[in-house]
């Protein structure tokens, strides 16, 4: 909705801007100081003004309401959610400190596998392996006794 209105509002600031800008001044014609000002009008010499003239009102009314409508609390806060400038920046920031954070826990892992890999290694001795006495078997029968 706030979208449609700012739309809006841009497309009647033109059209008002272009009307304005079409108009003939009140004394750009000779013939309308000697009372012939009328040929321009819609209704004839007693009309309400020319078509210039009233679709500038009507545009003006419509960029009028347009920009109560979108000052309007109700639009802002059913539009898209979007909260106070405040508010936005404090997002920004914790966003910033967590990409930081992750940044940081990304380095530190990397050290760790550097020393990792200057630590030297040490492979187990296959005959160290048969120095390691096996577990004593459980004696026959011992399943069968009673707890």
């Amino acid at each position: 909705m706030f979208t449609f209105l700012l739309v809006t509002q841009i497309v009647v600031s033109i059209s008002i801007i272009t009307l304005v800008m079409l108009q003939h001044g009140k004394g750009a014609d000779m013939g309308a100081a000697f009372g012939s000002g009328s040929s321009g009008t819609v209704l004839g010499a007693r009309g309400s003004g020319s078509f210039f003239t009233r679709a500038t009102g009507i545009l003006g009314a419509v960029f009028f309401i347009n920009c109560l409508l979108i000052a309007s609390p109700l639009v802002r806060t059913s539009g898209n959610g979007t909260s106070s400038l405040a508010e936005q920046i404090e997002q920004q920031e914790a966003a910033r400190q967590e990409v930081a954070a992750e940044e940081q826990v990304i380095e530190t892992l990397e050290q760790l596998e550097v020393e990792a890999q200057d630590l030297p290694s040490v492979a187990p001795d296959p005959a160290a392996a048969d120095d390691v006495p096996a577990a004593p078997a459980a004696p026959a029968g011992a399943d069968d006794l009673p707890e």
